[in-house]
């Protein structure tokens, strides 16, 4: 991944971290890897729940909407993340777990947009 692209990434991340806390999240990991399987974005807890963060950052010239990136594949592979952390930590949260998908538009002039669409997959 390129140097822009990364740091697109990380500030689209950074904002996502930022809207989950203020939604009263507290966000516990961020960019937790599992092996060949890939990368968790964020991992927050919100009350009792579990909550696995997709973030998609896209800027004002991009064509497609960052909450179309999320795939069946997709996914199907963040479920199977989920499996990987609850492993690695010890179980599951009495509230279960939920996938949620932050997107947020970088346009060319103005303050970026934040949408959280919680329970995605």
């Amino acid at each position: 991944m390129s140097n822009a692209r990364s740091a697109l990434g990380r500030y689209g991340e950074d904002l996502a971290a930022r809207r989950l806390a203020e939604a009263g999240m507290t966000v516990l990991e961020r960019n937790w890897r599992s092996g060949r399987t890939g990368e968790i974005d964020i991992v927050a807890r919100d009350g009792d729940v579990l909550v696995v963060c997709e973030v998609k950052t896209r800027t004002g010239g991009s064509f497609e909407h960052p909450m179309a990136a999320v795939t069946p594949d997709k996914a199907a592979r963040l479920r199977e993340l989920a499996e990987h952390w609850i492993q690695a930590h010890g179980g599951a949260p009495p509230g279960g777990v939920r996938i949620d998908l932050i997107g947020v538009l970088l346009p060319h002039r103005g303050a970026p947009t934040v949408e959280h669409v919680r329970g995605v997959a």
